[in-house]
């Protein structure tokens, strides 16, 4: 049973507090709102609204409680102004920042709101605890990169930072950021019936995004810093929250950052976006080595998203708690595998202990337990079940005609639909009505319907994630893929900071197999800043590179520089308009490069999802 009227995460999230933003509306230069907290005033009610779950609107409203924190006599956050939180550790000549939030704007915001009421300090190091965006995208808005280049400021990360911070945005970015659309919501109302929340914090801020390199890196546990009279002892996590995580502790303050291997919900062990599937049993590995290292010894346990908990006892019980429902999860799903039972059988019979279930912070306002169990399955045992019937089943969009053959045509099977929506059996409504609308994409009856099933299994979720896919893909059932602007993948530092060999394995993404059968091109590529040589071997209808070589039989050599690249990349001009104006040379047959690109897909963003 949850515990509805113990009040200590509101004492909690408010301990502390400073000052607030008188107007938490953050714009950008040209005025464009890039985080607003005043569009979720609807969340001033206490009470849950029939269209949201209650532990989820509870955790909506815990998460509006914004502002200026002092959760040490030497350590302060901003939190509410971003999805992620910005702390900043006090030294004997400035500050230490952890974390520097999604985009500059919110990030400058928490800096000014800190400086205001705290006092003006230089930054003298950031802190990226790991690889996703909202831990490091808002750096340009706290220090700049020549304070950076010239010594004045460190910028410290963990091993293999900068290949996953851009890694996960190139490959299957393009599907990927499709995708978030419906993980966030972004297209969806912020209202009772829309986005409430996103379980790690209200929504995404939209600004400006940048990246500085790390110029220290943590490579192993144990690795001590002292920056500006502030002692630091690492903690080395790769395979967790992210590919490669540090949490790390402050002897001097007996405070310990858990980054976002800890958080107040349950988090992804698979993130519906889209991304490699997390190592349940890493994740409370490392949780379980921190309470080695340092659970003793803290006083003040602080993360990269939500409030801090206070006390080495109950430190202590949020880390063990935090460490077990990871490798609960973990090991009744392979516990259950090897009894025989399916991924989606043992998804839903995969039940926490009270315990575990019984504590706010282990809730799934962000991950599930269901879609966690999901996850754990797929690492060890993949997409097949074993069931032979299942190893080569028929395309969502064939089945659904014969489903709906079978089932009496689509009259029948909405007619019946309908009597089960009555009883409130709505993921079998969806499941049903899914198959009329991808045999009949242009059946609006059943479109609408199935809108209505989503609806309502958006209303119920606990999950804020599964309540905005649900809600986002009955938006779209209603009024089709929207046609706007598509959304810009790279910024120009991760652009920047991207090897060329991650360029070329894109290209060969983008190559379109089919069309480039029977094909044999070679082009050698020669840049003259930096020196550096590749060739390009098109053959087989794959796309194969080598570093430090030249072909002298290449049908084209071109000669140019890795910023002729970026601007390539970056989509301000093709390789034919630098061709066309003499910044990138070519020796050999110009035909062959027009025949190359001529290969490569372009990639729609606004592609369907909610039908075929």
């Amino acid at each position: 049973m949850l515990k509805w009227d113990d009040r200590e995460d509101w004492e909690a999230a408010q301990r502390g507090f400073i000052a607030k933003l008188e107007d938490p509306n953050i714009r950008n230069e040209e005025g464009r709102s890039v985080w607003d907290l005043n569009a979720f005033a609807f969340l001033d009610e206490e009470k849950a609204p029939p269209t949201a779950n209650p532990s989820l609107w509870r955790q909506a409203r815990l998460n509006m409680l914004h502002g200026l924190f002092k959760i040490h006599d030497r350590i302060y956050q901003v939190r509410g102004y971003d999805l992620s939180v910005i702390s900043f550790i006090v030294g004997e000549t400035g500050f230490i920042v952890i974390d520097p939030l999604i985009s500059e704007e919110p990030a400058k915001a928490a800096l000014e709101l800190l400086y205001k009421h705290v006092g003006k300090k230089p930054i003298k190091a950031v802190i990226y605890t790991h690889s996703h965006i909202d831990h490091w995208g808002g750096v340009k808005g706290i220090v700049s990169e020549e304070d950076v280049k010239s010594g004045k400021t460190k910028i410290i990360a963990s091993k293999g930072f900068m290949h996953y911070a851009i890694s996960e945005n190139i490959l299957a970015g393009n599907a990927m950021s499709r995708r978030v659309t419906y993980m966030y919501g972004s297209l969806l109302p912020k209202d009772e019936k829309g986005v409430i929340d996103a379980g790690l914090g209200k929504t995404v801020s939209t600004g400006k995004t940048g990246l500085i390199a790390p110029t220290d890196i943590i490579i192993e546990t144990g690795t001590k810093m002292t920056i500006d009279g502030v002692d630091i002892v690492f903690q080395f996590t790769p395979g967790t929250e992210a590919p490669t995580e540090i949490n790390f502790y402050f002897p001097q303050f007996r405070a310990l950052c858990m980054a976002e291997n800890c958080s107040h919900n349950l988090h992804n062990l698979y993130t519906l976006r889209g991304a490699e599937v997390r190592d349940a049993l890493a994740w409370a590995h490392y949780i379980d080595e921190a309470i080695e290292l340092f659970g003793d010894k803290s006083d003040l346990c602080f993360m990269s998203h939500h409030w801090p908990v206070w006390g080495k006892d109950k430190i202590l019980t949020f880390l063990k708690r935090q460490r077990d429902v990871y490798k609960y999860i973990h090991d009744e799903v392979l516990r259950l595998a090897n009894h025989g039972y399916t991924m989606l059988e043992i998804a839903e019979m995969l039940v926490l202990p009270k315990s575990l279930t019984e504590a706010w912070y282990n809730r799934g306002y962000y991950g599930s337990i269901n879609h966690d169990a999901k996850a754990v399955y797929q690492k060890y045992l993949g997409f097949f079940d074993g069931n032979p019937a299942n190893l080569h089943k028929l395309p969502p969009e064939e089945a659904s005609i014969h489903y709906v053959e079978f089932m009496g045509g689509a009259d029948a099977v909405l007619e019946k639909a309908r009597k089960y929506f009555e009883k409130g059996e709505y993921r079998w409504v969806a499941q049903v009505v899914n198959h009329v609308v991808f045999a009949d994409p242009k059946n609006q009856e059943a479109r609408d319907f199935l809108a209505d099933a989503l609806e309502q299994l958006g209303y119920q979720a606990e999950s804020s994630l599964w309540r905005n896919c649900y809600l986002a893909g009955a938006q779209e059932l209603r009024q089709g893929v929207q046609d706007l602007p598509a959304t810009r993948l790279l910024s120009p530092d991760i652009i920047k900071g991207t090897p060329v060999e991650q360029f070329f394995d894109f290209l060969a993404v983008r190559l379109n197999g089919p069309k480039a059968e029977g094909r044999h091109i070679i082009i050698n590529l020669d840049f003259s800043d930096p020196k550096e040589q590749y060739v390009l071997i098109l053959e087989n209808a794959v796309l194969n590179y080598h570093k430090n070589r030249q072909d002298p039989n290449a049908d084209v050599t071109l000669t140019l520089t890795r910023a002729d690249l970026n601007q390539v990349l970056l989509q301000e001009a093709t390789i034919e308009d630098l061709i066309d104006a003499k910044k990138i040379m070519f020796k050999g047959n110009r035909n062959k490069i027009t025949e190359f690109l001529s290969l490569l897909d372009t990639f729609e963003f606004w592609f369907n999802i909610i039908t075929p």
